[in-house]
């Protein structure tokens, strides 16, 4: 896990703005590591630098503050609350980094304003920090119900994605453990969540992308614009190629259908329903990302629905052939489907009743 203590302590101040109290609800683990404003820097001239060949980063600094994690030279949270320490160790940081800072931008960084920067940062993160893994653990040892929620997904995983269009972690359901310190026997059950469709932000394989008409108007329903940087999200079909691969990697037992009221307006659905790699059905995901250039989609065509499902909260009132659309996906994927969102609402949703994920709740 990687944290930037300025983009934190302005998110605090915007909570507390709106008489949002979030004293003993709110945790920051003491492992994670630090981003540093030369982590934005660098990984803003690395991208200028590939030019078309770009991955399409946020520019937040998170891919080279995971450099430094796996240099052993990151920061970390517990290093923050150790003022003698942390300026010990920025500083031989910021030697290191001011080589490249002087070549890319002709200036050193400052290290002793950096450093102060930072420990005001200290003052204020030092009531929320924890040992992420001993909180977890003791929690599941009093038989509370934990929920481990990931960013990303899986074809961004730093090993399983389409690599390099990826992000700098595990982003699959193993993340959980690596990433918090907790077992994978304590882990009970895995829900994958996926969209009624597919979505990507930036560059990078996406066979099943539509059309600019047809993704232009998933995007304006879905409002399928990045959380963080703004950027219109690539739109396309639903990909079962890629959902039997994240079944499999992720152990998944139960899948969340989200946003099915966007494809309302469809007359008919395209689903992928596997891969031909230069004319012959392969049942593998390609490794490289440049074998996806010669990747042909096998479609399903749907019927569509062409009624209001938004805001529906019970299976039995969705349209006909919105339940075959869905009945369709678990058949294919042979996983059951517990929960359907059909609106931004958070209440927007129905939990299908006799499946493992109702159980859980």
């Amino acid at each position: 896990m990687v944290v930037d203590p300025a983009a934190l302590v302005a998110e605090l101040d915007n909570l507390s703005a709106a008489g949002i109290d979030v004293r003993g609800r709110l945790h920051l683990a003491s492992r994670a590591h630090l981003i540093f404003p030369y982590h934005r820097q660098l990984e803003k001239a690395a991208e200028a630098a590939r030019g078309a060949a770009k991955i399409g980063t946020t520019s937040r600094g998170i891919g080279p503050a995971y450099e430094d994690k796996m240099a052993r030279c990151g920061l970390r949270v517990c290093d923050l609350l150790e003022p003698p320490r942390f300026r010990e160790k920025l500083a031989r940081v910021v030697e290191e980094k001011n080589a490249i800072c002087r070549a890319a931008y002709g200036a050193p960084l400052d290290v002793q304003g950096l450093c102060e920067e930072y420990l005001q940062y200290a003052e204020r993160l030092r009531p929320l920090v924890v040992d992420a893994s001993s909180l977890l653990n003791r929690a599941l040892d009093e038989g509370r119900s934990v929920l481990f929620e990931g960013a990303q997904g899986t074809m961004l995983d730093i090993d399983y994605g389409t690599y390099p269009f990826v992000t700098s972690s595990n982003a699959t359901a193993g993340g959980a453990c690596t990433g918090l310190g907790v077992a994978p026997t304590r882990i009970t059950g895995i829900a994958g969540v996926t969209k009624a469709y597919t979505t990507r932000v930036g560059s990078g394989p996406f066979p099943t992308e539509m059309p600019d008409l047809d993704a232009r108007e998933v995007r304006d329903r879905g409002k399928e614009y990045g959380a963080v940087t703004g950027r219109p999200r690539r739109c396309g079909w639903l990909d079962l190629a890629i959902l039997r691969y994240a079944l499999m990697l992720n152990g998944i037992t139960s899948l969340i259908v989200t946003k099915l009221d966007v494809f309302d307006t469809q007359r008919e659905i395209q689903v992928c329903v596997g891969y031909c790699y230069k004319g012959t059905p392969i049942q593998e995901m390609p490794a490289a990302a440049e074998d996806f250039e010669h990747i042909r989609p096998e479609y399903r065509t749907l019927p569509g629905w062409q009624a209001s499902t938004e805001g529906i909260r019970d299976a039995k009132d969705l349209p006909r052939t919105a339940v075959d659309y869905l009945k369709f996906i678990s058949d294919q994927l042979e996983v059951e489907i517990g929960m359907i969102s059909t609106g931004p609402e958070r209440d927007a949703t129905i939990v299908a009743s006799g499946t493992q994920f109702a159980s859980w709740l």
